[in-house]
């Protein structure tokens, strides 16, 4: 896709790009499911803590919806020699139980009207909550496809197909029923397939913590002191997941 990864730019740039983004904290649904609570003084490890995703089944996606998400997932992200893609890494996954959860249903948001256009810095202003979009989105892209691909549906059509239909969405030449805004849509989803592909496995997705190894995060450490004056050299030891942490698991 042209407008989302230019020929010019490596795949490697452009994914470490994105994870400057997402650990600096755009992955929303990530960063809002651990919180302090009680009464203080605060004693370590006594907020929620994060609860390991398994794979098998879906929780909010249907079995069309799942296999939609995975082959653009696998077209966002594909496979190729410094990692492993989208779908294997488990971005579905990741993003099945994020919409099965508080994030799907804007459960910690404010989500009352007015409902206004509002700037880009401003974010998503709209009424539906995340699950809505995916529900509506999805099946507006089937219903699209559908009509326009001989009844293919979007994990039937071939690489190419698939990567010409996201380029025209993502460039809003794509015109969905519902009222469902294609280019907003797109954003949407990519913004999903990414924090899968860069959170913490805990989480689902990131599967072997591959995109950490392929860009040189560290993870989950406590302490990097003795490396930080170590300009321009590569952290010398592999990443620690939060799901590795034996204080997690005995919550």
């Amino acid at each position: 896709m042209s407008e989302l990864c230019p020929k010019r730019l490596s795949r490697r740039h452009f994914l470490s790009s994105v994870a400057l983004t997402v650990f600096a904290g755009s992955a929303g649904p990530v960063l809002a499911r651990s919180y302090i609570g009680g009464n203080l003084p605060w004693t370590s490890y006594a907020a929620d803590p994060p609860r390991q995703v398994t794979a098998g089944g879906w929780k909010f996606f249907t079995e069309q919806e799942a296999r939609a998400i995975e082959a653009i997932a696998d077209r966002m992200i594909p496979a190729d020699n410094l990692s492993i893609g989208g779908k294997e890494a488990g971005c579905a996954v990741y993003l099945d139980r994020q919409l099965a959860g508080a994030y799907g249903n804007s459960s910690r948001l404010y989500t009352q009207g007015p409902f206004l256009p509002g700037l880009p810095t401003q974010g998503y202003q709209g009424a539906d909550n995340p699950m809505q979009i995916y529900r509506k989105g999805l099946a507006a892209i089937d219903a699209y496809l559908k009509q326009n691909k001989g009844g293919k549906a979007f994990a039937d059509l071939p690489p190419e197909e698939q990567d010409g239909f996201l380029t025209d969405l993502e460039a809003g030449k794509v015109k969905l029923d519902n009222n469902v805004d294609g280019k907003a849509l797109f954003n949407t989803i990519l913004g999903s397939i990414m924090e899968g592909f860069f959170a913490d496995p805990v989480y689902g997705g990131n599967k072997d913590m591959a995109s950490w190894k392929m860009i040189g995060f560290p993870g989950a450490r406590y302490d990097y002191r003795d490396h930080v004056s170590k300009f321009n050299e590569p952290y010398p030891y592999p990443p620690i997941s939060i799901a590795s942490q034996p204080f997690w698991a005995e919550k």
